[in-house]
């Protein structure tokens, strides 16, 4: 299926027998497509021709939840990028999407008797059993007309996850999803939908990749998560596109009081990247913590960063985001601290840091700051440093080639944020890394 018109939009509803309600969401979306322009702020996007792009492309094979019944191609693919390997004794449930859907998805027993419910959008949003909750919130803290990438993404979204954690259970290990995207000239439109109720807490991980093509690929998924009263979520990601990535994703929490929602994310590969993941302070005592690191190298740009907007009084939020860029590449970090009327007792901290490795790239911080009452402390700082020559030079003394210690002062820069991330995802960050000081990414 190529390009987006009425006809498509019908028929893929029809083809996954959804009710009324999704294809009604589906139809506000390619009418708010064909309303809405291309942002002017934006990235240049005139390569991404959509009447080129296979806005649908089914795998060979349906879902199943015994891994070795997935076809041998597919798991091979996902076998290389360790799934499920880590899924038997460090996850409590994973998913794995191979183009437009899911083709593996298991939930531990131990962890389904507790309440949790980890399903494919789809099943959750056709299934009347899930339903009711799922329409409760699906589209609605992203709605359709919210911004004309996301207004495809609800025209043509497949695949993707629903998670809902009961009040006052904690998931002990966390549930992963991963979205591979393996046909050349496709988008992938995934729709995560997380529901964490009073008193729970969660950590999910989202990985993503791709393999390179001479073809534009697109990515425009998008996530809401809902954070209840005195909940705790844990979202880490690490996006390892090709470089013929456009990846134009949406991302926006909201967290009520007393809530907490961490935000920790990795950003590599991708010829194109518009990413800004937004949190909504809803109530008092809610938090927000943002740990992000891009690289941005040759033929790439990284337009990315996060939002705060706190809604009430005694809610905390920081950001703290490093970028690294190198052979021309273009990183820029948007970052948005707003704060209501009448507040009081809100802190809001954002740090932004690049680290330029030649005189070819660029880095660019954009903050944004919009307070509106007196009882908030704000601050924004952001630096911008090249490596030192005389940790270089003290490396090379030792007898590391300089391509290593490069490498290894990069690694440095970005230490704090592959600590928070799960072991296996610290450890492909810091290879991405290797890779991209390598010229081997």
């Amino acid at each position: 299926m190529k390009g987006l018109n009425e006809k498509l939009v019908r028929s893929l509803s029809e083809a996954k027998k959804e009710p009324n309600w999704v294809l009604d969401l589906r139809l506000r979306g390619l009418k708010a497509w064909n309303s809405q322009k291309m942002p002017a702020w934006a990235p240049d996007l005139s390569e991404l021709n959509l009447s080129e792009i296979e806005t649908y492309v089914r795998p060979k094979t349906e879902m199943v939840s015994d891994w070795s019944e997935v076809p041998e191609d597919i798991r091979r693919t996902f076998d290389s990028l360790g799934i499920p390997e880590a899924e038997k004794e460090k996850l409590a449930g994973v998913g794995a999407q191979y183009d437009s859907e899911i083709v593996y998805h298991n939930l531990k027993k131990a962890v389904e008797k507790t309440g949790v419910i980890y399903l494919p959008i789809e099943e959750a949003l056709s299934d009347p059993k899930y339903s009711k909750l799922a329409k409760k919130y699906f589209l609605k803290l992203v709605p359709p007309e919210d911004h004309k990438f996301n207004a495809l993404h609800a025209a043509v979204f497949s695949g993707g996850s629903f998670i809902y954690v009961p009040k006052n259970t904690e998931v002990e290990f966390p549930l992963q999803s991963y979205y591979r995207l393996n046909a050349p000239g496709a988008g992938q439109f995934e729709h995560t939908l997380i529901i964490v109720d009073e008193g729970a807490s969660l950590h999910f991980i989202e990985g993503c990749s791709a393999p390179k093509y001479n073809v534009a690929n697109l990515h425009a998924g998008c996530v809401e998560v809902y954070v209840n009263k005195n909940a705790r979520m844990k979202f880490s990601t690490v996006e390892s596109w090709s470089k013929n990535m456009y990846n134009l994703n949406t991302k926006r929490a909201l967290v009520l009081e007393g809530g907490e929602i961490e935000w920790v994310t990795g950003n590599f590969g991708s010829k194109v990247s518009m990413l800004y993941p937004t949190t909504i302070l809803k109530e008092t005592g809610a938090k927000c913590e943002y740990t992000g690191v891009s690289l941005a190298s040759k033929n790439q740009v990284l337009d990315t960063g996060a939002k705060v907007i706190h809604l009430a009084s005694n809610t905390y939020s920081t950001i703290n985001i490093k970028s690294i860029v190198k052979d021309g590449g273009v990183s820029m970090t948007r970052t948005l601290a707003y704060v209501a009327k009448n507040l009081s007792d809100v802190k809001s901290f954002t740090n932004c840091k690049s680290l330029i490795l030649d005189d070819q790239s660029t880095s660019n911080a954009i903050p944004e700051v919009k307070v509106k009452t007196l009882g908030a402390e704000v601050a924004h700082e952001a630096s911008v440093g090249k490596i030192s020559e005389e940790a270089l030079f003290y490396l090379m003394s030792r007898g590391i080639s300089e391509e290593k210690a490069r490498g290894m002062l990069v690694r440095g820069f970005t230490a704090e944020i592959s600590k928070e991330l799960p072991v296996e995802y610290a450890m492909e960050m810091n290879n991405l890394i290797k890779m991209e000081m390598e010229g081997t990414g």
